[in-house]
């Protein structure tokens, strides 16, 4: 089985090292364009042509399944990822878990990048799936730029500023962008008020990893030990994972593992 993952970056990681949890045996393919990045500012047209690119990369590999794990690139390009690629290629995008933060009522606070804030996708999302609860949008500039360079002061100053703008009584946050899950518990901490309830936090990684194996009829195998292998293509090109990965556990333990057949 091998399954691959795109991204501007390294946002994958998250989703990547999911799928590693659920199925330790799976070959994993990694593409990604960051020479490119960031893509939020860019055209819907610009990011489609991008993801256009990073998928096609990771295609050449014939993965089984392909998980686009990155928000921008999902919301523009997905369908059009689809039309390409499909039915050959099953496409899995990733929608900021919304529904399921909401469910249980209260104070919601969405993270995301500041153009996602506050856009028409993420309002209807809103629109549709949070319900009853009280729903506040929070930008956070300049945050998934830190994470993809692991840059601590940098991640410091986005985490301050977005933590800022999120009412003290939240009470679930939902990471937005697929880069804020490589630092949750830093998050929740920016968040966390003393005396308050812990904050939960609810990304998308463990939701496209599990669809991923749905749509090819795989059930989840976990295992002691890893066994499947990695390709990291940067560009396009066959490369390593890039050193910023690794200041984060899900890089770490992806770069472990074997080459894939």
């Amino acid at each position: 089985m091998k399954i691959a993952l795109m991204d501007s970056g390294i946002g994958l990681l998250a989703a990547a090292a999911a799928v590693r949890r659920l199925r330790p045996d799976a070959d994993l393919v990694l593409s990604s364009d960051p020479g490119s990045m960031p893509w939020g500012p860019r055209t819907p047209e610009d990011v489609t042509a991008r993801a256009l690119a990073v998928a096609r990369a990771a295609a050449e590999h014939r993965p089984d399944a392909l998980i686009v794990a990155c928000n921008t690139a999902s919301v523009h390009a997905l369908a059009t990822l689809r039309a390409e690629l499909e039915p050959a290629l099953p496409v899995i995008g990733t929608v900021p878990a919304i529904k399921p933060a909401a469910a249980a009522g209260g104070r919601v606070a969405i993270w995301a990048t500041p153009l996602t804030t506050g856009s028409p996708y993420q309002r209807g999302l809103i629109r549709d799936f949070a319900g009853s609860a009280d729903v506040t949008e929070v930008p956070c500039p300049g945050l998934a730029d830190a994470v993809e360079y692991a840059d601590e002061a940098g991640i410091d100053k986005a985490l301050a500023e977005a933590a800022a703008l999120t009412p003290p009584d939240v009470q679930t946050v939902v990471l937005g962008c697929t880069h804020y899950e490589l630092v949750a518990e830093r998050i929740r901490g920016a968040v966390q008020r003393p005396g308050r309830p812990a904050v939960v936090l609810h990304g998308s990684a463990g939701a496209v990893a599990a669809q991923a194996l749905r749509r090819i009829g795989a059930e989840p195998a976990p295992s002691a030990e890893p066994s499947g292998g990695l390709v990291v293509l940067l560009g396009g090109h066959p490369s390593e994972l890039p050193e910023a990965a690794l200041a984060y556990a899900e890089g770490r333990g992806l770069a472990a593992v074997s080459p894939a057949r």
